[in-house]
């Protein structure tokens, strides 16, 4: 008997460890590996780095995305928000590199005041966040159209543009090390801490599994569902910088992220209607999105169908989600 149990400990030890291993990882080691056999100049280091790069505006809206969904809510108005920092940043600085640091600040108060509004009526006024944060893409959408004219003015200075396509050279083994990618770590790591290391994440756990029982036990509610869409916001600013410094400015450039940081988030085991979610799921689905969509370049799909993959990519991970808490019981 004591024999069959140490042999039968070790494996079940095994069994539990690979249980752990979050699904998206190897999805995305997978999507790599295939771009890497298509290019495989993806497969050297300087490779690596540049798609880190280009992956780290989408990791960094899907850490704010984590908070708002884990607390059992949706912020659809990121998108628009990362319209609003581009061209906002090229009006603010009118191409004056001097104008840089204060038009960051002053994009990161708007970012801030949107978000409080998106906590406030749904923590306070009782509305479905779906609905709130529809309803904040219009006009934020609207605000950055009559802002710019309706098209493009201006571009972004350098020192602005630095935080999305600066990168440093020579660097050992690796060759080349974007900024982008300190930029990502470090919202990546603040994001891990908040979410998982101290107290307020905790709650924002709370009140995303059981919003009344979080009630009764001491959780100020209303108080966390205002601080997850504030910390959605500034994250889609972050993010709204980074991209402008890769294309400059376009009254595009925001255009389908906010759907593309849910979808990320759920490919990486974010549950939709709250109390599950971990940093690295979603930071592993939007390297995964990211790695689809070279994938599919590299193959010569169309957007329209890049498009469509995403979704049926969605609706699996929706679908693989339930059927794991199904098992689970």
């Amino acid at each position: 008997m004591t024999i069959a149990l140490k042999e039968i400990g070790p494996r079940s030890r095994a069994v539990a460890a690979v249980r752990r291993i979050n699904v998206a990882v190897v999805v995305f080691l997978a999507f790599y590996l295939a771009i890497g056999l298509l290019q495989p100049a993806y497969l050297e280091p300087a490779g690596v780095m540049n798609f880190l790069r280009r992956a780290a505006p989408l990791a960094i809206l899907a850490s704010g995305q984590l908070f708002v969904l884990v607390s059992g809510g949706f912020d659809l108005s990121v998108g628009s928000l990362v319209t609003l920092t581009v061209i906002g940043g090229s009006m603010l600085t009118a191409n004056d590199p001097s104008k840089t640091w204060w038009a960051i600040g002053a994009l990161y108060g708007i970012g801030l005041v949107v978000g409080l509004i998106n906590g406030a009526v749904v923590a306070y006024l009782r509305t479905p966040s779906i609905i709130a944060t529809l309803g904040t893409l219009l006009s934020v959408n609207g605000a950055a159209m009559m802002w710019s004219g309706g098209s493009p003015r201006g571009y972004l200075p350098d020192n602005f543009r630095m935080f999305g396509r600066f990168v440093f050279h020579d660097v050992p083994v690796i060759k080349i090390f974007p900024v982008a990618i300190v930029v990502l770590a470090a919202v990546a790591g603040l994001a891990w801490w908040g979410l998982h290391a101290t107290v307020f994440g905790r709650r924002v756990f709370a009140v995303g599994d059981n919003a009344r029982a979080a009630q009764l036990a001491g959780v100020r509610v209303e108080f966390v569902r205002l601080c997850v869409f504030a910390i959605s916001a500034l994250s889609a600013v972050t993010a709204g910088v980074m991209l402008g410094g890769f294309g400059g400015v376009s009254v595009d450039v925001g255009r389908g992220l906010e759907l593309q940081a849910i979808a990320a988030c759920v490919v990486g085991g974010v549950q939709l209607m709250g109390g599950r979610g971990a940093l690295v799921g979603a930071v592993a689905g939007a390297l995964t999105l990211t790695a689809l969509f070279t994938l599919l370049t590299l193959l010569g799909w169309p957007q329209p169908l890049k498009e469509t993959a995403q979704g049926l990519i969605l609706i699996a991970a929706v679908a693989f989600g339930a059927w794991r808490r199904r098992r689970g019981g």
